[in-house]
């Protein structure tokens, strides 16, 4: 039996809830990967693992094929990596992360995702400020001299299967737990990485929805990095609102901005969402240190995260995220205040018709209407939330102003505002 028959009946057994072996999954991964398998038949196999699931054992196999049907990076000494798993528009914590950790000494050879299931991926708010796709030999060259780089995972053959699939996925807006798992190590794995912190919110509006799901996301998470031998903390947390106040790519790049520049308006929660999760990343690179270097560390910082925080607010994150950009072939002379002016033309101020508190903001509805607005091919558009959960409103008051870049949109979205309501005020 030749591989695209191998792969089609494996198809097949997946559709009726059977457990496949690395052979049959290699199968698919491959005849997906090199564009010999046909739009129809790779939605059945997404919407089979969507419905079925898979074991820990075919997440492994899954993983492990993805990796080995595209191109490899290879650095040496630790490699850190950060990824979260999504679903939370406006909580762009990795252009803050990455130059900490990069401005540590670590390399972070970060690969991100455009949208899926939010306005804007990583990669779309990285585009803003620089070029994201790259050759193997210039990611390289850009990872060599920044120490980090924060590029698009599908800009060359690094698990092509899952640029695949990830396109299939995209009209629906939903990834499985199951494929966010093996998308999400592929590309680790691909990159080298071997200290990996991974996000994962949880909450009524975002993609995960309880503590039990992101329990057992965390224990498949572990169980598969396990098996690379990759160094992995997982940390869910619950999410009842975006951790910035901007949603969409020009938006979001510049909160980030302002915490790296350490303004007086910069988005604190978001702040310190990021120095959490960079304080974690460099807990456990430091655990692989020898002891003289941990133990100076120690010495000079309680934690990590204040270790973390210190490159912060020293400005050396700062430095570092413009070599970053500079290697990328961007303008380091940008600012968040120069950002200002790349904003969509058209906007209007969204105002609220009752008084009270509000008490929660839904993920789902801020990523509809930041998609009506254009986000993320139109990087301008996008929205700017004026109140966060906790904050009281007076009838009137500004809730958000809406970004766009054609009038025709922002009316669209005008109209459409009221069946996809943002603030919940009580």
């Amino acid at each position: 039996m030749n591989e695209e028959e191998v792969a089609l009946e494996a198809i097949q057994k997946k559709l009726v809830g059977k457990a496949l072996s690395y052979q049959e999954i290699y199968a698919i991964m491959d005849e997906i990967a090199h564009d010999r398998l046909n739009k129809v038949l790779t939605t059945y196999f997404a919407a089979s693992g969507y419905s079925k699931g898979f074991t820990n054992e075919e997440l492994f196999f899954l993983t492990k094929a993805m990796v080995d049907t595209g191109e490899k990076l290879e650095f040496s000494g630790i490699v850190a990596d950060k990824h979260s798993i999504g679903g939370v528009p406006g909580t762009r914590t990795t252009l803050i992360l990455v130059p900490i950790v990069a401005a540590a000494g670590y390399t972070i050879p970060k690969s991100s995702s455009r949208a899926i299931t939010t306005p804007d991926g990583t990669a779309d708010d990285m585009e803003v400020l620089s070029k994201v796709t790259f050759t193997k030999e210039e990611l390289y060259d850009i990872v060599k001299k920044a120490g980090g780089c924060i590029v698009w995972g599908g800009g060359f053959k690094i698990a092509p299967a899952d640029d695949v699939l990830i396109q299939v996925e995209k009209p629906l807006m939903f990834e499985s737990f199951d494929k966010i798992i093996v998308s999400v190590l592929a590309k680790k794995v691909a990159f080298g990485s071997n200290h990996v912190v991974i996000d994962v919110p949880y909450g009524p509006t975002v993609k995960v929805h309880s503590r039990e799901d992101a329990e057992v996301i965390k224990t498949k998470f572990e169980y598969v990095a396990n098996k690379f031998g990759i160094k992995i903390k997982v940390l869910p947390h619950e999410t009842e609102e975006p951790a910035g106040r901007g949603v969409g790519p020009i938006l979001e790049v510049q909160e980030a901005l302002r915490v790296l520049e350490q303004t007086s308006d910069r988005p604190i929660d978001l702040e310190n969402r990021a120095l959490n999760l960079a304080g974690e990343l460099l807990g456990i690179c430091l655990e692989s240190e020898d002891g003289q270097r941990r133990q100076e560390i120690l010495q000079q910082f309680q934690t990590t995260r204040d270790w973390a925080k210190s490159l912060l607010t020293s400005g050396a994150a700062l430095k570092k995220m413009q070599a970053i950009i500079s290697e990328q072939g961007g303008d380091t002379s940008v600012t968040s205040q120069s950002l200002q002016t790349k904003l969509g033309t058209f906007t209007k101020d969204i105002t609220s018709e009752v008084a009270g508190k509000v008490t929660a903001i839904d993920s789902k509805h801020t990523t509809v209407l930041g998609r009506m607005l254009g986000a993320p091919d139109q990087k301008g558009a996008g929205m700017f939330m004026h109140k966060k959960v906790g904050d009281s409103v007076a009838v009137g008051d500004v809730l958000m102003t809406y970004y766009s870049e054609q009038e025709a949109t922002l009316q669209t979205t005008i109209d459409s505002t009221h069946l996809y309501p943002m603030f919940t005020i009580q």
